[in-house]
């Protein structure tokens, strides 16, 4: 971890919609935000519209050239997926702390040396997983982290949402620059939870898509074994008419639901089912970021989780092009 400093010069990587919300989150950090780089004129304007206080902030056309010719500590990465590992890369080799949104990389090997490249640099790497600093998936890590569900047996995670239209035309549907499609979107997400939440490791995979007429996977089908023998299943759900997250954690001991955010857990059979009120967040990625980088915290969210999310989706990917076959999860273990 750094030590603590007064400011953290960051440079944002990408500025599309999701960034504005990464500024929001600055604001009340150590972090200050003095440059942007986006090759989308129209991105940067809609970004400073938004944020009226960036109107000053130095602008860039290439990333590269922000990197050489800018002051900085950090940069967060909001650009296309598949050049999120030449962009972490460059500002490893630079020197700087990352925040990269998700997914982390569009391949294993990538993941791999952003892990390794991480360790050597001595610098954060961070991703974006904001489900790690909420209440709610918080509180059902700690359930079976404290032993209260006993052995997990099963894990079931579903995702909808209108993904398939709402991002036709645009990069994301677009295989050269996504890596992929909603499982690797939005639905890394509860990949990702799948194994956090439980502390599993994924060991087989099954798994069916459909394209419709797209080139990258809007729905999945994903059957997986873990290493413990726990069982479980994945549905992303990319042409759905509305939004809609279902997670369940079954123990040899007990259980919990999430269903669209409302909580419910049962300690044992004929257990009362209680109610999760509010379950306390943490804090968010941005913050974490700049307090990581201050030594005041760990990381939420360090790139072996990027590794582990896509492992698993590699394997996903290769079953679906086998026919739904099983396959292993090759792991760097």
């Amino acid at each position: 971890m750094g030590e603590a400093c007064d400011k953290i010069r960051v440079g944002f990587i990408g500025c599309g919609g999701i960034m504005s919300g990464h500024v929001d989150r600055l604001k009340n950090t150590a972090g200050e935000l003095v440059a942007l780089a986006d090759p989308s004129p129209q991105s940067i304007a809609r970004l400073k519209s938004r944020q009226p206080h960036l109107q000053n902030v130095p602008v860039f056309e290439d990333w590269r050239k922000m990197l050489d010719e800018t002051k900085l500590d950090a940069v967060e990465i909001g650009s296309p997926h598949t050049v999120h590992y030449e962009q972490i890369c460059a500002a490893l080799e630079k020197g700087l702390h990352v925040l990269a949104e998700k997914p982390m990389t569009c391949t294993s090997a990538h993941a791999r040396d952003v892990c390794a490249r991480a360790k050597a640099s001595g610098k954060i790497v961070a991703i974006s997983y904001q489900r790690h600093y909420g209440g709610t998936y918080r509180f059902l890590r700690d359930l079976v982290a404290g032993g209260k569900l006993g052995e997990v047996q099963y894990v079931q995670a579903y995702q909808a949402q209108g993904w398939y239209k709402g991002t036709k035309g645009s990069w994301r549907q677009q295989k050269a620059l996504s890596g992929g499609g909603q499982l690797n979107d939005s639905g890394s997400h509860l990949v990702d939870m799948l194994m956090w939440t439980t502390g599993l490791q994924a060991s087989e995979v099954s798994c069916r898509c459909e394209y419709f007429d797209s080139e990258v996977d809007i729905n999945s089908a994903l059957n997986v074994k873990f290493t413990n023998g726990a069982l479980g299943t994945v549905s992303i759900v990319g042409n759905a008419p509305e939004w809609w997250e279902d997670f369940t954690i079954v123990g040899s001991e007990g259980a919990v639901y999430n269903r669209n955010g409302k909580v419910t857990y049962q300690m044992g059979q004929r257990a009362p089912i209680l109610e999760l009120v509010r379950g306390q967040d943490w804090m968010d990625p941005d913050r974490n970021f700049i307090e990581a980088i201050q030594g005041k915290c760990e990381v939420g969210c360090p790139p072996e989780i990027g590794l582990r999310v896509i492992e698993l989706t590699e394997a996903a990917w290769r079953s679906h092009d086998r026919g739904g076959a099983v396959v292993k999860v090759e792991t760097a273990d």
